[in-house]
């Protein structure tokens, strides 16, 4: 009997340890896809296309190949300048061509945004972003030497420094670098097919000249899109595609959801589907590996279910804090407390191999001499 009990447990003892040993082979085999530059449209199309679960798998496993799936980089987002936008972008409420509620008013002084990015640091942001509503910067000199303070100020503070001002040339966008900007947002909204019907007073190519200018000053690029304009499958892929062929991929891609504002020309449109919005978060993770997916404008909509499982499928970054520009924004309370019970912590400052890597020396120190933020404990690097 005591034989026969043996016999039948020592096979299943042998199953186990074939499919443990099976299981570290295909680990230890396992290697990061390679980062591609070619992509076609068909091939990220026909990753956009697949079954939804079995997408979201793929992508999870590709962010556990690049990324620490347990961080998050919480960033805090502020209007500098409000309103009077020459622009006529169809989903902007900053645009003085449409009658809407945000009032138009001049560059704020420098100590306000000096105080807002130390109590977004207090509460665990390790990026702070400035937002100005201009179609560019000609004519400024004033107002850019202010903007240059600010980011000079915010950078000494050990904080990731982040500006959307509009369209740059060359010499700003080094002035930018010299100041200590981190990143710089420019988005490309959507496909360049469908950007026509969304904007007509700014060219796609003039948006990535901008972003050309900025990656060739060595500043991280922050470009994505816009979801629920009006746009289909064809043009979610065709903006990911975009940004998969540029010489660097975007150190960040935004995915924000179209927040309908009255006055302006897509204040009717239906709210983007949770499962488009997932599928873009997807497909974004399998193409652009090494890139932060940035959860944007319209998060606020998202259950907290829904959210996670965005974070499961490779977003890693969230704006949180008071306000988002004009849109609402999660406030860091809700935030911290929605990220400790699915087990997150906040990324550190500096953080991300690319904008390590385009900070270099500036840093002052390794990367292991970098102090983690967990949710609630502000990052302190070197400026």
């Amino acid at each position: 009997m005591f034989f026969a009990r043996l016999s039948i447990r020592a096979p299943r003892l042998a199953r186990s340890l074939a499919t443990v040993n099976h299981v570290s082979h295909l680990e230890s085999m396992a290697a990061k896809p390679t980062t591609r530059h070619d992509w076609s449209r068909q091939e990220i199309q026909d990753i956009y296309d697949s079954p939804l679960l079995d997408l979201v798998f793929r992508a999870a496993s590709v962010h556990r190949q690049h990324h620490d799936p347990s961080k998050i980089q919480l960033c805090t987002l502020m209007n500098i300048k409000t309103g009077g936008c020459s622009e006529d972008c169809s989903y902007c409420s900053q645009s003085s061509r449409y009658s809407t509620p945000t009032t138009a008013s001049p560059l704020v002084s420098v100590e306000p945004v000096i105080e807002a990015a130390r109590k977004a640091k207090e509460n665990g942001s390790t990026r702070f972003c400035m937002g100005a509503a201009w179609r560019d910067l000609a004519g400024r000199k004033r107002g850019f030497e202010r903007i240059l303070q600010m980011v000079r100020e915010v950078r000494g503070m050990g904080m990731e420094v982040c500006t959307t001002l509009g369209m740059l040339t060359p010499e700003q966008a080094r002035q930018l670098k010299e100041a200590g900007l981190t990143a710089y947002n420019h988005n490309l909204d959507t496909s360049r097919e469908f950007y026509p019907q969304v904007i007509t007073t700014r060219s796609y190519d003039e948006r990535l000249d901008t972003i050309a200018a900025v990656r060739d000053a060595g500043i991280s690029v922050c470009s994505g899109g816009i979801l629920g304009l009006g746009e289909s499958d064809q043009d979610r892929v065709g903006l990911i595609w975009e940004v998969s062929n540029m010489p660097e991929h975007p150190e960040s891609f935004p995915v924000n959801a179209l927040v309908p504002i009255k006055g302006t020309p897509l204040e009717s449109n239906e709210p983007v589907q949770y499962h488009t919005l997932l599928r873009t978060i997807s497909t974004a993770r399998i193409v652009l590996p090494g890139t932060i997916i940035r959860l944007a404008a319209g998060r606020q909509t998202l259950a907290e279910s829904e959210q996670a499982m965005c974070f499961m499928a490779g977003a890693n970054a969230v704006f949180t804090g008071e306000q988002m520009l004009t849109t609402p924004c999660s406030p860091w309370d809700e935030d911290k407390a929605m990220m400790g019970r699915w087990g997150l912590d906040g990324m550190r400052s500096f953080e991300q191999n690319g904008v390590r890597v385009k900070e270099g020396a500036r840093l002052g120190g390794a990367p292991d001499q970098l102090v983690s933020s967990n949710i609630g404990e502000p990052s302190q690097t070197p400026a």
